[in-house]
C-alpha cells in the first residue's frame, strides 16, 4: 500500500538549504501530520509524499515556487517610526507583527531603520529560497 491523495500522513523530516544549514526539523517533536494532497502543507512536499510506502525514506529539493514562493518586491513596505509604539527602538533584524483589517497578525522583518521610518519585508521568511527535505514516511490511513 503507498500514500494517495486523502490519506492521512504522519512523516518525520529534516530541512535544509543547499549550503546544509537545518532550518527545520520533527526531531524531538511529533511527527508532522496532514491529508496528502490537501494543500495544507507546502506544495513540493505535499506531492513528494503521494506514492510513498510505510517507513520509506525520500530525499526531495523543493524550488522556491513550489515552496513558499519568490521574493515580491511588493511584500517590502515603509512605515513612518510614529505609527510604531517608542519602545523597543527598532532595528534591523526585529521581527514586527502587523495587524491586517480582518484582525490577522503577519510577522514583518524589519530591513532597513532611517531617522523617520523603517522599512519592513513581508516576505515569508523562506520565500526565494529552494529547500531540501529528507521525510521519512512514519504512518498513513
Amino acid at each position: 500500500m503507498t500514500v494517495k491523495k486523502g490519506s492521512k500522513v504522519k512523516v518525520d523530516y529534516v530541512g535544509s538549504f543547499d549550503d546544509g544549514t537545518v532550518f527545520d526539523k520533527s526531531e524531538g517533536r511529533e511527527p508532522l501530520e496532514f491529508e496528502a494532497g490537501s494543500g495544507r502543507v507546502i506544495k513540493g512536499f505535499d506531492d513528494a509524499v503521494i506514492g510513498m510506502k510505510k517507513g520509506e525514506e525520500k530525499k526531495i529539493k523543493i524550488e522556491s515556487k513550489d515552496a513558499y514562493g519568490d521574493v515580491n518586491p511588493e511584500l517590502v513596505k515603509k512605515i513612518p517610526k510614529s505609527a510604531l509604539p517608542k519602545e523597543p527602538e527598532p532595528k534591523v533584524g526585529m521581527m514586527l507583527a502587523i495587524g491586517t483589517p480582518d484582525g490577522q497578525q503577519i510577522p514583518a522583518k524589519i530591513t532597513e531603520v532611517s531617522a523617520e521610518d523603517i522599512t519592513v519585508d513581508l516576505n515569508h521568511p523562506l520565500a526565494g529560497k529552494t529547500l531540501n527535505f529528507l521525510i521519512k514516511l512514519v504512518d498513513f490511513s
